[in-house]
């Protein structure tokens, strides 16, 4: 499983990060895409030739997702991986004579940088049509394929349910000095802040980062949070879900010990991040890149994701995501828009509290 570790830096990073961009291979369709080709198409229309996709979502289930759209439409997919941020910078520095047709990501401030840039085409409504309202940005300039929530995971031996946080605003609170964790040069953990900025306001985020920077202990990346509590380090670590459910599905000895704990209730904590898929206005095959973006979010691709390993959920084409999650309507998370999160703004503000 592909960790979050690069912070949300500025566009100079930019051409560095194009410096370590590696193509990647198609391999062999998922045996969960058989038998369901020719009743979940990719398009009306015949596509052909080949597409260039960016990708900074997990390089397995995009996998998934390449082989089985290129053994129905017959469309070459060449994958450049790298991170959030990294790619969306790139595509900015690159603007109309990027090569990308395709941006996938794990995260939206990313696709709203892209957007804000002016650098998307819009999405065919057939598409847009298959992914509910909550789960894409009222722009759609490009859309939701996938989501994860933020959670608490804990030592239930250190902290019982009585003694939980109400909200996750109280982990800022003088109680919970030295005792959590996160990673706040992620890019995961800053699409949290983005959302808690995006509800909250200014000044109630600032506020926010200044009582974490007292109370918690800083880790590079979600799973070595997660460890931490694991092995007693820290009582709790603010992550994402699926960092719990992927290890617990493998061996289970990075979460044996630790307990996910969902703030639901609308709170901040409950914030259910969209993982975002857009076409590039400077496509060359901007049919068979729309075609891509149609498929992932069709019944075929939510189905991929949801027998996959990445333990995201599925959120479109009325696809119930892995029976091993919380049920996405169990969650009770915040409505954001997705085009609103301000990964500039989150930056700064982290800079500005000694987060970053």
């Amino acid at each position: 499983m592909k960790i979050r570790a690069n912070a949300l830096a500025g566009i100079a990073l930019a051409a560095t990060a194009a410096l370590s961009l590696a193509a990647c291979g198609n391999g062999t369709a998922s045996s969960a895409a058989t038998g369901s080709a020719s009743a979940d198409a990719a398009t009306s229309t015949k596509v052909v030739g080949e597409i260039t996709v960016y990708n900074a979502q997990h390089d397995t289930l995009t996998k998934e997702w390449v082989d089985a759209f290129t053994k129905e439409t017959g469309v070459k997919v060449t994958v450049r991986q790298g991170s959030d941020t990294e790619l969306s910078n790139q595509i900015i520095q690159e603007g109309a004579a990027s090569p990308a047709d395709v941006f996938l990501t794990e995260n939206s401030p990313a696709m709203a940088q892209v957007e804000n840039a002016g650098l998307f085409a819009d999405i065919d409504k057939a598409t847009v049509d298959q992914v509910p309202a909550a789960y894409r940005p009222s722009t759609n300039k490009w859309t939701g394929i996938a989501a994860r929530s933020t959670v608490l995971v804990y030592d239930k031996t250190k902290i019982s349910d009585d003694k939980l946080p109400k909200s996750m605003l109280d982990l800022a609170k003088p109680e919970w000095k030295g005792r959590w964790a996160a990673s706040p040069s992620g890019a995961d953990f800053q699409a949290i802040v983005a959302a808690l900025l995006e509800q909250k306001g200014e000044a109630a985020t600032t506020e926010w980062l200044k009582g974490m920077k007292d109370n918690f202990k800083a880790y590079k990346g979600n799973s070595t949070a997660m460890k931490a509590v694991n092995a007693g380090e820290v009582d709790a670590a603010l992550i994402y879900h699926y960092y719990y459910y992927g290890d617990q599905a493998k061996t289970g000895e990075n979460s044996n010990k630790v307990t996910p704990y969902f703030f639901k209730n609308q709170d901040p904590g409950a914030f259910l991040s969209v993982s975002g898929g857009g076409v590039l206005k400077s496509s060359k095959n901007s049919a068979a890149a729309q075609a891509f973006i149609k498929f992932i979010t069709g019944k075929q691709g939510q189905e991929l994701l949801k027998n996959g390993t990445s333990y995201e959920y599925a959120i479109a084409s009325n696809v119930d995501s892995n029976a091993k999650l919380v049920p996405i309507k169990d969650l009770q998370a915040p409505t954001v828009d997705p085009a609103k999160l301000n990964s500039a703004k989150v930056t700064d503000l982290m800079t500005k509290a000694g987060l970053l």
